[in-house]
């Protein structure tokens, strides 16, 4: 049976919603403490964390917004977040179900904008892109970080296979050029961008979606096959846990 983009990305993640709240690689990150820190300088009345997942972007705004919306496609994950804001008496954050390409929030609502790990699941880029630059203020400060393709194609056709292996969902890792030219089509002033490298622990990296055994074996042998340079540049382990690349782009709605 065939399912819409949507359906398909809410079907991966629903049922997984708790895994992505207690994630270790979801909820650590200095990348959280930047988002932070940036969203602190900033101090906007409303904040919106686009693409929530497990809430971690969202329970660092509401440290520093009056308001913070988490959006995303499933309300299974969206049920798990308020549970957790609940926990941590976050009462100024709450929720809405909505995938990125349609937002349904006015435009210019807010002064901060940021999403984590979500971009890579969208249908379209450039209309999420476009909606995200609408529902910001002029001048509001957005934040993105995701995993992403570096180096040619080489090691671009070996990350795209595996993660849509693990994940039916996964759209595209996009490259830090992709990531540019896709900002400035948007509305957006790119201001800074700055990549590392995060490593994913085979196991928990397959479980977290789920992975049929079939997928997981066939991930393992794309990677035993790979070339030296793929195994190298992914730093690939005898268990199949890698290294992935991360971008993290600080932009300004222009």
């Amino acid at each position: 049976m065939t399912r819409a983009h949507d359906a398909l990305v809410d079907r991966q993640f629903g049922p997984q919603a708790q895994a992505y709240v207690q994630s270790a690689v979801h909820a650590e990150g200095a990348d959280l403490d930047l988002i932070l820190q940036l969203a602190t300088r900033a101090a906007p009345r409303r904040a919106l964390d686009l693409g929530t997942g497990g809430g971690h972007v969202a329970y660092r705004l509401a440290q520093a917004a009056d308001e913070v919306v988490a959006c995303d496609l499933s309300n299974e994950m969206l049920a798990a977040v308020e549970a957790e804001a609940a926990k941590r008496g976050l009462s100024n954050l709450r929720v809405v179900q909505a995938p990125a390409e349609r937002l349904p929030c006015e435009d210019g609502a807010f002064g901060f904008l940021a999403c984590r790990f979500s971009a890579h699941h969208w249908r379209d880029l450039d209309q999420g892109l476009a909606e995200a630059r609408r529902v910001a203020a002029p001048g509001a400060t957005a934040v993105f970080v995701d995993g992403t393709s570096v180096g040619g194609a080489l090691f671009d056709t070996h990350l795209q296979a595996i993660e849509l292996l693990r994940d039916p969902s996964h759209v595209r890792d996009y490259s830090p050029a992709e990531w540019s030219a896709a900002l400035a089509r948007a509305g957006f002033r790119l201001d800074a961008m700055h990549g590392w490298r995060l490593r994913m622990d085979f196991s928990s990296w397959a479980a977290r979606m789920r992975a049929p055994p079939l997928a997981v074996e066939a991930i393992r042998a794309l990677q035993d096959g790979a070339s030296v340079e793929v195994r190298d540049h992914f730093a690939i382990e005898p268990d199949g846990s890698f290294q992935l690349d991360v971008l993290m782009l600080q932009a300004t709605a222009a």
